[in-house]
């Protein structure tokens, strides 16, 4: 009976020490809290998103042509940039590149969220609008045409 005893707690010790070296934390590489270390996920993960909006130079002319001389980019009615409308790009950019409006927003424990944008000429006349899905640990970019 003793000898049970014995291999029951040593059991139990066995169990609590290999729990106890068990680290918890955010197992998602896409979260922006990612640890390598973690063994187990403790749900705390968090992750944040990018979107870059860009034109070309014939979007640029067309709105030159139509009077707009600067454009104000707006997400969920805060403003995130603004930029004169003869300012193009003849590739797609890269989020944070030099010159482009980007915005990177945080997503809290989701993956993915859907914000409004705006975008507005100096006399208030909007060009563009619509939703964004942002995706968590992603820069998506957006050409916009006129």
């Amino acid at each position: 009976m003793k000898k049970i005893k014995q291999i029951v707690l040593a059991i139990l010790i066995g169990t609590t020490l290999i729990t106890s070296c068990q680290k918890e934390g955010c197992t998602d590489r896409d979260a922006e809290n990612f640890s390598s270390e973690a063994k187990s996920d403790d749900g705390t993960c968090t992750y944040e998103s990018s979107f870059v909006f860009y034109y070309d130079g014939t979007t640029a002319q067309n709105l030159i042509d139509d009077g707009a001389t600067n454009l104000t980019f707006y997400l969920d009615g805060n403003i995130i940039g603004s930029s004169s409308a003869s300012v193009y790009w003849t590739n797609e950019p890269d989020c944070g590149s030099n010159g482009s409006i980007t915005v990177t927003k945080p997503l809290g424990g989701v993956k993915n969220k859907t914000y409004s944008y705006r975008v507005i000429d100096q006399t208030g006349w909007e060009y563009w609008s619509g939703n964004l899905n942002f995706e968590a640990n992603t820069c998506t970019s957006l050409e916009l045409y006129f």
